[in-house]
């Protein structure tokens, strides 16, 4: 019998996610037997393309390509990433539309009615539930990015039609080893024997390599199988015919850049592309749904640059990779006198490395409080950014949360400064949900 039998099932989203936090003991419990037999016991699979991306970074801008491209080309998709930036329901998208809370109520339910004593996670759980969504939904395509990894992640019990793994970094050390080797043989777990395996890193771990050729995948790696390169006004992908760099090289000109803003971002395009190729007999896309799916494509906290003075950057960047990137970034965005950072980050994380790849773009910390057990007190934070080499003179007050490091921020710098939200999303989130209530008090 389910744990829950003992009282009535929540009837709404905020009651199931508050059972789900508070019944499971572990946040995270790496395996994929549980899943699969809830995942069995739904009943059959959608008859849909499903595209499953991996990676350290980069996960979600290529999502959004995919979703917003293939919609631009007419096709019903469905959509689930992780984590949420300010509501549940953003993990789950129909046609580009959150799902709403009727649906995940139900589809939660529907898990709960068939797990029987199978005892599942949060993210399981949320897992199995937007595969419910996409059963009853029916889309032509299946949109599925990784909580964690891959090998042993709970979206890895769904076979991959295409897989991508979007780049390798050291992130989540404690779970996933602490060599990039070892974290690319975890990326590569979300291969497929005979299936396109495409690799938007150009300087994959070895053992990812092995593992593709050892299944039996079809490998596509950025700057072997696939590449880009533009100017300031637009950009060109190529590709060959077939991988390892085999065939006729495939050209594709005149590409205006994606709406996400970042340096990063083409590599994460043309891995894109190449996974759309190589899906093209399934769900062909016409250059024009290329075209004006980079143009639509959105993701807030992905440099996400506000407008107005002074100039706001909100980034979700939380290891030492993605910080290169916003630090990058930044240097390309023109003269600004000062740059504030607002800054939070999670214990288990490596603010040494984050601060290291940023310290040279910030003049002013300010160090700020996370919520929950993993979260790092400001105090502390302030500790770290000393030891990091961080002049102690640069460190600001230290504050209980990054909505009042950012009002402190807002308030001290001059029109021609700029604000960076960064290290967590937990940071970007709580300043967005500040700014969207400040909004709603001024209606």
């Amino acid at each position: 019998m389910p744990d829950s039998c003992a009282g009535a099932l929540p009837a709404t989203l905020a009651g199931w996610l508050n059972l789900l936090e508070t019944r499971h003991g572990a946040a995270i419990h790496l395996g994929l037997a549980r899943v699969a037999q809830v995942r069995a016991a739904l009943g059959p699979d959608p008859e849909a393309v499903v595209i499953t991306v991996g990676g350290t970074n980069g996960k979600g801008s290529t999502c959004a390509m995919l979703e917003a491209i293939l919609r631009a080309e007419g096709y019903r998709v469905g959509c689930y990433t992780s984590p949420h930036l300010l509501r549940y329901n953003e993990r789950v998208r129909l046609d580009g539309v959150e799902v709403g809370d009727e649906a995940l109520v139900a589809a939660f339910a529907a898990v709960e009615a068939v797990r029987g004593d199978v005892p599942l996670t949060y993210f399981e759980h949320g897992t199995l539930a937007a595969w419910q969504v996409f059963r009853t939904a029916q889309p032509d395509v299946i949109i599925l990015e990784v909580g964690l990894g891959g090998r042993l992640d709970a979206v890895n019990v769904i076979d991959a039609d295409c897989a991508i793994v979007s780049g390798v970094a050291m992130d989540h050390m404690d779970y996933l080893g602490d060599t990039r080797e070892a974290i690319g043989f975890e990326k590569a777990g979300i291969y497929r024997a005979g299936r396109p395996a495409v690799c938007g890193d150009p300087q994959p771990p070895a053992s990812l390599v092995e593992h593709a050729a050892a299944i039996g995948a079809e490998l596509w790696v950025s700057g072997r199988d696939f590449g880009f390169g533009g100017d300031r006004q637009q950009w060109g992908y190529w590709r060959f015919e077939a991988p390892p760099a085999q065939g006729a090289l495939v050209k594709r000109a005149g590409l205006a850049y994606p709406a996400l803003r970042g340096v990063n971002q083409l590599l994460n395009a043309a891995a894109v592309l190449t996974a759309l190729d190589t899906l093209r007999a399934r769900i062909p896309v016409s250059m024009q749904a290329i075209r004006q799916g980079l143009m639509w494509v959105e993701l807030p906290g992905r440099f996400h640059v506000l407008p107005g003075q002074p100039a706001v950057v909100l980034d979700v960047a939380h290891n030492p990779q993605a910080a290169g990137v916003l630090a990058e970034n930044l240097s390309n965005m023109g003269f600004h006198p000062e740059t504030w950072a607002v800054f939070g980050m999670l214990a288990d994380k490596d603010v040494e490395g984050v601060v290291a790849r940023m310290a040279a773009r910030v003049g002013r910390w300010l160090p700020c409080s996370l919520p929950g057990p993993r979260g790092l007190a400001a105090e502390a934070l302030a500790e770290r950014l000393c030891a990091a080499g961080v002049e102690c003179g640069a460190i600001g007050d230290c504050f209980a949360s990054p909505a009042a490091a950012f009002a402190h921020a807002r308030e001290s710098a001059a029109g021609n400064d700029r604000i960076v939200v960064f290290g967590s999303f937990l940071t970007v989130a709580d300043v967005l949900a500040a700014m969207q209530s400040r909004r709603s008090s001024m209606h």
